[in-house]
């Protein structure tokens, strides 16, 4: 009787495992098919950039799956365009594309590259500068301690307006699976961006828009006389070209006329033509003021200092301002919105879908100390 029960038992336990181990088994077989699933729904259509294993973010994708391919508005964040027209209004580019512009900007605006670029919450940025130093002096140690100058303020209000651009593309491009929507239209926006904001920051007149650099007065006058907002020049020594002989003495003169705490992170700034006739200089030794990069990383130098190549700069001429040198980190800002808006339009131009993109972006010189031009003239 005892063996029999023994026996009994032990059947009870083999049976009691072996359901557990076909629990087990249809558990790893749905994981498997849910696995299985994931990855045919990737294979059907590419992840977006940023995606983890196969979480998507809801924000991108209602942004790029709905908004840009369909025009479903439904998740996807509302930003009006207007503060006086509340329902007249954009969709905020989710931060990771948003990224992905400013980091092409940066890469292709060789003027934002170098400024001081300041993220703003609103349109009404402020910065105050100080144009004049602490008086000090000297005393005994028990005489008396005359009262000191105290410095002056200056507000500066960088000038903006709303740059837009207004890329299209047709529906069945935006239908199309394997287009990479939010690729595409990064890449279009950052190309005319870049190509509106580099014009402005040099040459902008600050009407809608962000006031350039060469279109504040210069004068001749040193730093110490030099009313405030006024870039100091330095002659060239001919008019539209350099003096006969002496032109690498002219070079020098406008990089020592900069302060040495600014000359740390100075560069030159030049369009491509001036640059060709400037790495045709020697010195009298017969070596090239021009020196090329010696990694593949590092930019070329002139004189020891970086050299940026804006192609709105001004070509060289009677009088013109076409070399600049300076430390535009501390002598030119940029303030500008934390969001590019997107407007969908898919009606104006059909068979086309428009996407009309603004940000708001403001420019202006902060420091008239931090740069320094040279004009083509005799003096």
């Amino acid at each position: 009787m005892l063996e029999v029960k023994g026996d009994a038992l032990d059947g009870a336990f083999e049976a009691v495992l072996n359901d557990e181990k076909i629990a087990a088994l249809e558990a790893d077989v749905v994981a498997l098919r849910a696995l299985m699933a994931a990855r045919n729904v990737e294979g059907q259509r590419p992840a977006l950039d940023g995606v983890k294993g196969v979480d998507i973010d809801p924000q991108r994708a209602a942004f790029v799956d709905r908004y840009l391919r369909r025009g479903q508005e439904a998740g996807v964040e509302l930003k009006s365009f207007s503060g006086a027209s509340g329902p007249v209004g954009g969709y905020a580019v989710p931060r990771e594309i948003d990224a992905l512009i400013e980091a092409t900007l940066k890469a292709v605006s060789p003027i934002r590259a170098i400024a001081n670029v300041v993220k703003t919450g609103t349109a009404g940025y402020r910065k105050l500068v100080t144009t004049g130093g602490i008086a000090s002096g000297w005393a005994s140690e028990t005489g008396a301690r005359a009262e000191t100058a105290t410095p002056t303020f200056a507000e500066i209000a960088p000038p903006g307006g709303e740059l837009f651009a207004n890329p299209a593309a047709s529906q069945a491009m935006l239908d199309d699976a394997a287009f990479d929507v939010e690729g595409w239209l990064a890449r279009e926006i950052a190309r005319e961006f870049a190509a509106a904001e580099g014009a402005a920051f040099v040459n902008g007149n600050g009407t809608n828009r962000p006031k350039g650099f060469l279109t504040y007065p210069v004068t001749a006058e040193a730093d110490t006389v030099r009313a405030f907002g006024t870039l100091q020049y330095v002659a060239s020594g001919a008019a539209g070209a350099f003096a006969s002989s002496g032109a690498a003495d002219r070079l020098i003169d406008l990089v020592q006329a900069l302060k040495a705490s600014y000359r740390q992170g100075a560069a030159f700034v030049m369009n491509s033509k001036t640059l060709a006739g400037i790495r045709k200089l020697k010195t009298s030794d017969g070596q090239f003021l021009w020196q090329p990069g010696l990694a593949g990383s590092a930019p070329a130098t002139l004189l020891g200092y970086p050299v940026v190549e804006a192609e709105d700069m001004p070509d060289v001429a009677a009088d013109s301002l076409s070399v600049a040198f300076g430390n535009f980190a501390n002598g030119y800002v940029v303030a500008e919105r934390n969001e590019t808006s997107i407007l969908r339009d898919p009606y104006s131009n059909k068979p086309f879908v428009h996407f009309y993109a603004v940000k708001r972006i403001g420019g202006a010189v902060a420091n008239s100390e931090a740069i320094k031009v040279m004009k083509f003239a005799v003096s």
